[in-house]
């Protein structure tokens, strides 16, 4: 059904992203995805920068209990996601960072 789709079906998201560059052009840039397999999504990805991921979070008014993690990649990658309605799209916000590596305390070191 994808493939039948014209750019005039992914308007939602399209507007929604015009939206969100009027309103809050000043937050940092997401990777952003439309795509044809979810037309009434938008997601906007922010990869090795969760401060990033949390403005955009409180801008949008997504209260922090909305928010799941995950740890993927063998514990290797954070994941943090969350859904949120606006204007009429279903907005997905991503983050992903590296999990911090705990420093080794060689043995008799002080």
């Amino acid at each position: 059904m994808s493939e039948n789709l014209t750019l005039d079906d992914l308007a939602v998201p399209l507007r929604v992203l015009r939206l969100l560059a009027v309103d809050f052009g000043h937050l940092p840039a997401p990777d952003v995805h439309v795509s044809t397999i979810y037309p009434e999504r938008l997601e906007l990805s922010f990869y090795d920068n969760l401060p990033g991921f949390e403005m955009w979070r409180e801008a949008l008014g997504v209260y922090p209990d909305a928010v799941t993690y995950r740890e993927q990649g063998d514990g290797r990658t954070r994941l943090l996601r969350s859904t949120a309605a606006f204007a009429g799209a279903e907005l997905e916000l991503i983050g992903y960072s590296d999990v911090p590596v705990p420093a080794t305390v060689e043995a008799g070191a002080a």
